[in-house]
């Protein structure tokens, strides 16, 4: 059994689910690893250029996932959108958060 990590929300609305664990396209490919270099990210709720290079399905870009992106870039699509005021990420990417009353 694997940790499902809950969906990363971010200031200006943008979504999408990163995971990490044995049954997910990332790497290490194993749970509760030290830290991650590569995770998996699925179904953003709008396209993302940052993201587009790892697209599974680039035709539907909002109905796919996107295996074995660098934990890098994950952070830098947090930081794009403004930060992180809900969900969680796996070790090895930059949780960078912001305060929902910071938004307003």
């Amino acid at each position: 059994m694997y940790k499902r990590n809950k969906v990363v929300v971010c200031a200006d609305g943008f979504r999408m689910s990163v995971q990490a664990h044995d049954g997910a396209y990332c790497s290490p490919r194993v749970n509760d690893a030290e830290k991650y270099q590569q995770v998996e990210i699925g179904f953003p709720s709008q396209r993302e250029e940052l993201i587009m290079p790892w697209c599974e399905s680039p035709d539907e870009p909002t109905n796919t996932v996107y295996g074995y992106v660098p934990v890098d870039v994950v952070t830098n699509v947090i930081v794009k959108h403004g930060g992180m005021v809900e969900g969680d990420v796996p070790v090895g990417v930059i949780p960078v958060r912001i305060k929902k009353s910071e938004t307003s």
